[in-house]
């Protein structure tokens, strides 16, 4: 079957989202033919490649290989017009994650379905009905999920040679300066406008702060994946990954994250008023 060239900018999170589809229980899944060619596979071999890595590291991490790779039949037309049964796989979310994490980095639609592909699999593990909450809901949510696994870059960080608080200060501020375009903690801080002692990721709206997630969680798991050691190449490493983030984000026709507005309420106006709610209901 002759496998259409697409231009890297036709591709955008519609499009992964567009060959999507629902089973009769309500639960989403991709069509492994499918996402190949929307990976700009050619060769259903390379593709099925990056599927068995992806499938070693669903087993390796201790998730269930059956309800995340199911093997199925689909059908493609002949020549003659007549249809053929061909082997598919029915992926879960999670599953075309660990796939484009394993698929050829020369492609650059593969960096496009890491960041859709990771930033919707966090937000699944959020929450199930992530796309059903508020906005103020979902920051709380993400801010939540970011506080977590900055303890996590913090260790990894340390384990890199990062000795000190101030060393973790620059290391950080490296990361910012690359998701946002050169623009440190302090420039951030003074753009939103903040008192001293608020903090920036408290003063986010949801795609902001999952921008960040993104930065965070995937600097943590390169620094261990890759073993990287010393402080310089711990900085740079947290750069280039907030850099291929802002990169991605160009890609995608998204706002670039210092020109997002700052949302009116802080984090933690969200968690009074979340606080009180519950309150008022259990009274």
């Amino acid at each position: 079957m002759a496998v259409k060239n697409y231009e890297l900018e036709q591709y955008s999170e519609e499009t992964f989202e567009s060959i999507k589809h629902i089973n009769e229980y309500g639960q989403e899944y991709w069509l492994a033919r499918e996402l190949g060619r929307a990976l700009q596979y050619a060769d259903w071999r390379n593709f099925e490649n990056a599927i068995f890595k992806a499938m070693d590291a669903c087993k390796n991490s201790g998730v269930s290989l059956d309800d995340n790779f199911g093997e199925v039949t689909s059908f493609t037309k002949m020549n003659n017009g007549k249809p053929r049964k061909i082997s598919d796989y029915a992926l879960s979310r999670y599953a075309c994650y660990l796939i484009v994490m394993n698929g050829d980095p020369s492609k650059s639609v593969i960096a496009v379905g890491q960041t859709y592909f990771a930033v919707k699999t966090r937000q699944q593990e959020l929450i199930d009905n992530y796309d059903q909450l508020s906005e103020d809901q979902k920051r709380l949510s993400i801010r939540n999920e970011m506080a977590a696994h900055n303890k996590s870059l913090a260790e990894a960080a340390q384990m890199a040679g990062i000795a000190d608080q101030r060393d973790y200060a620059i290391f950080q501020n490296k990361g910012y300066q690359g998701l946002y375009g050169g623009l440190g903690v302090k420039e951030i801080h003074a753009r939103k406008g903040l008192k001293k002692n608020q903090k920036i990721l408290d003063h986010m709206g949801s795609t902001e702060l999952a921008a960040n997630l993104f930065r965070a969680t995937q600097t943590d798991e390169k620094l261990r994946r890759e073993n990287i050691q010393g402080k310089q190449a711990a900085y740079n490493t947290h750069y280039e990954v907030g850099k291929k983030v802002r990169q991605t984000i160009k890609e995608l026709g998204g706002t670039m994250p210092e020109d997002l507005p700052t949302p009116e309420k802080s984090i933690a106006q969200i968690e009074r008023e979340q606080k009180k709610l519950k309150n008022s209901g259990e009274d």
